[in-house]
């Protein structure tokens, strides 16, 4: 019985895992992947989708667009103020290594050159103030900035 729960374990770990050990280098500001990939998962990929697809309705993607905000003058704070991140419940050295994850994941190819990732100081400062109604507008601001029209 214990061999069989084991396995059905493996199963269902397996692939996270592989898939997590591969991301695991060279992905600055994140010390641990597997828990940032676990922390997307329970945190964020309930609207923004195992693929970081997003939906067309409510929640915008973030694959191939969310390190194009860190171009445009103000968009690195809008990432960390936004409400599902700015007031989830992670700590700052947490919160910090998912956004560094989330960036690198989906987005690696848009990230600026000399990329910085978020420390956790930067975190607890930025979270502080979160975007709530002025969340769309900002974004809209920020998307005529990088050119892109979602």
């Amino acid at each position: 019985m214990i061999r069989l729960g084991a396995l059905a374990l493996l199963l269902v770990a397996g692939p996270m895992l592989a898939a997590t050990g591969a991301q695991a280098q060279a992905m600055a500001g994140v010390p641990d992947p597997a828990q940032a990939r676990v922390d997307y998962m329970l945190k964020c990929q309930g609207c923004h989708q195992p693929d970081g697809a997003g939906n067309a309705i409510n929640t915008p993607p973030l694959a191939g667009t969310v390190a194009r905000f860190l171009t445009a003058p103000g968009g690195r704070q809008f990432v960390a103020r936004v409400p599902g991140v700015a007031m989830v419940d992670l700590d700052d050295v947490r919160l910090a290594q998912l956004l560094n994850w989330t960036l690198q994941r989906f987005d690696a190819s848009h990230l600026p050159a000399g990329f910085t990732p978020y420390t956790p100081a930067e975190i607890a400062t930025l979270r502080r103030q979160p975007l709530r109604l002025d969340r769309a507008a900002v974004r809209a601001a920020l998307m005529q900035h990088i050119g892109k029209d979602r």
